[in-house]
C-alpha cells in the first residue's frame, strides 16, 4: 500500500454516507456536489434545504434531511457484515490509502465495500476481460496470460463472471499471485452461483469489490458500472475474446478514455468471439500474442502519479504549505481563478483525471469551486 490505512468509519460517520448515498433524487454526480459544497456527509445532512437548493433539485433537498426508506436496516446489516471478519473493510473516497489509478479515472466511485487483502488496490494491476461463453482456447489464453503476468508481480482485476473472467481469475490463483474481483452485486452475494468456491478462494488470497449495497442483485445495469472499476483500478486492459456487442469492449473503451493501455489478442476471421479484439486492434489497441507482449506494453507506461494528501495528511504536516506545493494541479494552479480549460493548458492533464483530482482537492478543503465553473486554491489556516 501507498500509505496507511485509514480509520474504519464509526456508525454515525457510515450512517450518514449510506443516508447520503441512497437518498432519492442522489446520484454519485449529486452526491460529489454536495461533498465538495458542504464537506464530510454529516456536514451535507446538517444543512439547510435552502443551503441544500444551491447544488441540487428541490425534491432532492427536501427529501436529503429524512433518512431513506430502510436506513436503520441497511445501516445494521452493514455493520454486522462488517464485525463478520477481519478482511472486511469499506473504504471511502478520500481515505489515505484511496488507489490513486481511481482517483485519476473518470467517475471514481465514492464508497467500496472490500473483502480480502485490501492493500492490492494499489498494486500494479492489469484488467483481464472477455467473453462469458469462449472458445477453448479463449480460456485457456485467458489462464495463461493471467498465470504468467501474476507470477511477475502484478495483480489481474477481473469482473467474476463465467468465462474468460473466471479463468483470469483461476490463472493469477494458479501462480500464487494475487487478483482483484469486482462484482455487480452486493459484496455479500456471488454471481454466477457455480464460482461461490472461487469468490472465496479470492476472498482468502486476494480481494472481492463491489460499489452497490449488501443484498445487490445481479441486474443487467449493475454491470457497465462495475466495468468502469475494472478500467478505473488497472494500468492496462488486456481483451481475449470479445464479441463487437459486449460488455468487455465498454471496459476498453472506459480505459482507453482514462489513458490507460488497451490490448487485444487477435483470433480467427470468422470467429464472432474475436471480432471485437480486431476491432479494438484496428481503433489502435495494441495487438500482442503472448503474455511477454503484455508485460512489454506495460513496461512502457508512464508512472500513474501519487495520490494527493488529504486532510488528515495536512492537519499531521506543520510545513504543509511546502508539501503542497508538491502536488502539480496545485502548482499550475496559482493563486487566482481558473476554468477547468485554462488549467488544462496549464498542467496538460485529460479532462476527466483533472476533474477527479480537482474534487479530491476540494474535499482535501485545498481547492475551492467558485461561481461560473472557475476553480481556485484556498489559503493556508
Amino acid at each position: 500500500m501507498t500509505a496507511a490505512a485509514a480509520a474504519p468509519p464509526d456508525a454515525d460517520e457510515l450512517g450518514a454516507w449510506l443516508h447520503l448515498l441512497h437518498s432519492p433524487g442522489v446520484g454519485r454526480d449529486a452526491a460529489r456536489r454536495l461533498l465538495a459544497h458542504f464537506g464530510p456527509p454529516q456536514a451535507v445532512l446538517a444543512a439547510s434545504v435552502e443551503q441544500l437548493l444551491e447544488c441540487v433539485d428541490a425534491p432532492t433537498a427536501l427529501a436529503l434531511p429524512t433518512p431513506p426508506d430502510g436506513h436503520a436496516a441497511r445501516l445494521a446489516a452493514t455493520l454486522a457484515w462488517l464485525a463478520a471478519g477481519p478482511a472486511r473493510r469499506i473504504l471511502l473516497l478520500g481515505d489515505a490509502d484511496y488507489p490513486p489509478t481511481l482517483l485519476h479515472a473518470p467517475d471514481p466511485p465514492l464508497l467500496l465495500f472490500l473483502h480480502g487483502r485490501a492493500e492490492l488496490l494499489n498494486s500494479r494491476c492489469l484488467a483481464i476481460v472477455g467473453s462469458r461463453r469462449p472458445s477453448a482456447q479463449g480460456r485457456d489464453n485467458a489462464r495463461r496470460f493471467a498465470r504468467d503476468v501474476a507470477a511477475q508481480g502484478w495483480t489481474i482485476v477481473s469482473g467474476l463472471a463465467a468465462g474468460v473472467d473466471g479463468a483470469a481469475h483461476e490463472g493469477a490463483l494458479a501462480a500464487g499471485g494475487a487478483t482483484v474481483a469486482v462484482i455487480g452485486t452486493g459484496i455479500d452475494r456471488v454471481y454466477p452461483a457455480s464460482h461461490r468456491a472461487l469468490a472465496h478462494r479470492i476472498a482468502e488470497h486476494g480481494l472481492l469489490v463491489s460499489e452497490l449495497p449488501l443484498g445487490a442483485a445481479p441486474l443487467a445495469g449493475n454491470f457497465p458500472q462495475r466495468n468502469r472499476l475494472i478500467a478505473g483500478l488497472s494500468q492496462g486492459t488486456l481483451v481475449v475474446e470479445a464479441a463487437i456487442k459486449s460488455g468487455s469492449l465498454i471496459t476498453a473503451r472506459l480505459a482507453s478514455e482514462a489513458g490507460r493501455e488497451v490490448m487485444a489478442i487477435p483470433g480467427s476471421i470468422l470467429a464472432a468471439q474475436s471480432a471485437g479484439c480486431h476491432a479494438l486492434i484496428r481503433q489502435g489497441a495494441a495487438l500482442v500474442d503472448s503474455p511477454a507482449q503484455v508485460l512489454e506494453e506495460l513496461g512502457a507506461l508512464p508512472l500513474l502519479a501519487p495520490p494527493p494528501r488529504t486532510a488528515a495528511d495536512n492537519a499531521n504536516a506543520p510545513a504543509a504549505d511546502a508539501a503542497d506545493a508538491d502536488d502539480p494541479v496545485l502548482r499550475a494552479l496559482g493563486h487566482d481563478p481558473l476554468s477547468l480549460d485554462a488549467l488544462i493548458d496549464r498542467c496538460g492533464w485529460a479532462a476527466p483525471a483533472l476533474s477527479a483530482h480537482l474534487l479530491t482537492l476540494e474535499l482535501a478543503g485545498l481547492v475551492a469551486r467558485l461561481p461560473g465553473g472557475l476553480y481556485q486554491r484556498r489559503q493556508a489556516g
